[in-house]
């Protein structure tokens, strides 16, 4: 590894960077990602949603996952959010991106715009949102963990700056309200969302987001925004193929966004904020010993 001086002098060591991709953005194809190779990664919580495609874009080392597998028949509920996010931290993923189809709970967010999400809200009942829960295999003790802010901003910029770049209508901020699913809202559960403060809607970015920072792992979403909810009145309830078409109809935008900010992200020394995200986790650990 090569040395870099800070400003007050000592040698800080500077990273190989690894950006971990989870979503369904078909950047998996041979135009994209080169020397590709496929990996089997275990894991003390089981395994992952598919194996690991490892290879490069850019030139840069990314390690790629389909969230519900490469042919989609895992509901969002049952996605081994822990598993995923422990291998992409054993292949030495410094960043993880990840892509999220949304629904819109605003009048000026659009059917087609990219959000890039800044808060979060936790509305999942029944998924495990640590790894720190005491069973067999996993890390002793316990981590309360502070989840301001729940994006790595640094990383959210980049996503920002490529999506700007391209000429994309994009929201650079925007609060996600992940609920359980597989069933969509009703009209009177949009409007308490609304009330609270929700912007988009999605089902799969809790707890990814939580895992992925209690793994010190730097990581931001770039969201794709498919439809309205029930609560706009003025337009008709889409049905999931519909919602589906008009993310694969979107995919080659948000393909070009990751590609722009994968090629930025490794132009800089992320050493101290990579150090920064683990201390953050070392310094809220808790257990008997200390």
């Amino acid at each position: 590894m090569e040395k870099e001086k800070e400003l007050g002098g000592e040698e800080t060591e500077s990273i190989q960077i690894k950006i971990g991709i989870i979503g369904e953005s078909g950047l998996d194809t041979p135009a994209v990602l080169e020397n590709r190779m496929e990996y089997a990664v275990c894991t003390p919580f089981g395994k992952p949603s598919d194996t690991i495609i490892e290879g490069d874009i850019e030139n840069v080392p990314c390690c790629l996952l389909s969230r519900h597998g490469r042919i989609h028949d895992i509901m969002p509920s049952n996605v081994n959010y822990r598993a995923n996010i422990w291998a992409m931290r054993k292949m030495g993923c410094t960043h993880i991106l990840v892509t999220h189809t949304v629904s819109s709970l605003r009048e000026h967010i659009q059917p087609g715009d990219i959000v890039v999400p800044h808060d979060i809200i936790d509305h999942t009942t029944g998924r495990i949102s640590t790894f720190y829960d005491g069973a067999l295999g996993s890390p002793f003790g316990v981590c309360h963990l502070p989840m301001y802010p729940p994006f790595s901003e640094h990383t959210r910029n980049h996503l920002i700056s490529a999506a700007k770049e391209l000429d994309l209508p994009t929201h650079v901020k925007g609060t996600v309200l992940t609920i359980e699913g597989p069933r969509y809202s009703t009209n009177a559960e949009n409007n308490i969302y609304r009330k609270w403060g929700a912007d988009i809607l999605n089902m799969t970015l809790c707890p990814e987001a939580v895992l992925a920072k209690e793994a010190g792992i730097l990581y931001a979403s770039l969201s794709l925004v498919t439809n309205k909810e029930c609560w706009c009145v003025g337009q008709p309830i889409a049905a999931t193929q519909e919602i589906i078409y008009t993310y694969k109809k979107q995919v080659d935008k948000i393909q070009k966004v990751l590609m722009k900010a994968i090629s930025n992200i490794a132009k800089e020394d992320w050493a101290e904020e990579v150090l920064k995200a683990k201390i953050l986790v070392c310094s809220n650990f808790a257990n008997s010993n200390r």
